[in-house]
């Protein structure tokens, strides 16, 4: 395979049984002049069949999906597959490295980064080789988040909606096998440019997660994220095995308008009326906004605009204007 990129590898992505290697990443500081960063990424293949792209580490503060891919990588033997499985589980090696949403090199966020250019800056080369060299081999993407340092979110299995009627029913499908306790169909509200929005526009069947929250990481929210990505592989037709599944099935839920995503109306600390899973009316205060600068004076209301479940709220409580408290949602149906 070749490609005009700037990044080097020694994997071959055609190559039968299990590889571990990185991508290189040139990259120049004002301490070293020349200086490479190391993108880890593992392929296994047996022979033919489809191609899973396993995605961890997007932003640098959600640790979900690293720790369940990179176990993932250790264990997978190519005699447990029919196809290939690429992971990359720190996709954003930096941010990880440092513990911060975005790159700390460039100050981008890899999830606003797509399709990339090749000359841009660090991330953006990234985001250039995963679109021109790693996309076009894949038949499904699994991109996994958390609510990282910012939200609280109910663990759920993420996507847009798309025009495609096959493709979105095949993404639901495979959704629901991942067997968290929510599908959640989004909208883009943060801008664009996103990982998953970008593999959806190919065609691809394409999953995020909202798996874990700020101070939540633990057994539960990472056994959701390493079964679900088997149960996903499975139901593909990739990884051998049943699919591990709960008594309770997948709630499928949407926040498909803009006054879902409810943003605060003033800076200040923010203290939320109800815990996630609480059922809101629209008009209904599902919060208020103290001020840091005027501590005496009454607290600013936040309403509700939608009516739905309450299925994210704001974990950090000092809160500035524009940012979101709370996600609404309501069940929803393919038409």
């Amino acid at each position: 395979m070749s490609i005009d990129t700037q990044i080097h590898t020694t994997i071959d992505y055609n190559k039968e049984g299990k590889q571990m290697g990185t991508l290189d990443v040139p990259q120049s500081t004002n301490s070293s002049g020349w200086r490479t960063q190391y993108v880890p990424i593992t392929v296994v293949k047996n022979g033919s069949g489809p191609t899973a792209l396993l995605f961890g580490g997007n932003h640098g503060d959600e640790y979900e999906g690293p720790v369940a891919l990179v176990k993932l990588a250790r264990t997978l033997q190519p005699e447990q597959i029919q196809g290939r499985v690429i992971i990359v589980p720190m996709l954003n090696r930096p941010a990880i490295e440092a513990g911060m949403r975005l790159s700390p090199i460039d100050g981008k966020n890899m999830n606003r980064s797509f399709p990339g250019e090749r000359d841009g800056t660090i991330t953006s080369v990234i985001a250039h080789y995963v679109t021109h060299a790693l996309f076009p081999l894949a038949d499904l993407v699994v991109d996994i988040h958390s609510g990282g340092r910012s939200a609280h979110m109910l663990a759920s299995v993420n996507m847009h909606e798309v025009s495609n009627k096959k493709q979105m029913q095949g993404m639901i499908d495979a959704a629901i096998a991942w067997g968290a306790p929510y599908v959640f169909i989004y909208r883009d509200v943060g801008g664009e440019g996103l990982l998953p929005g970008y593999a959806e526009k190919l065609g691809k069947i394409t999953l995020g997660t909202e798996i874990g929250s700020a101070s939540q990481f633990g057994a539960e929210m990472v056994g959701i994220a390493e079964r679900g990505v088997k149960n996903v592989l499975r139901h593909a037709g990739i990884l051998e095995g049943e699919l591990e599944t709960s008594q309770t099935p997948p709630e499928v839920v949407g926040a498909t308008e803009l006054g879902d995503y409810v943003m605060a109306p003033v800076s200040g600390i923010f203290e939320p009326f109800y815990e996630m899973g609480a059922q809101l009316e629209a008009g209904q205060p599902i919060g208020q906004i103290h001020s840091v600068e005027e501590p005496f004076r009454e607290p600013v209301p936040v309403p509700a605009l939608t009516s739905g479940m309450l299925i994210s709220r704001r974990a950090f409580p000092l809160t500035r204007q524009g940012d979101c408290v709370t996600t609404l949602v309501r069940p929803f149906k393919l038409e």
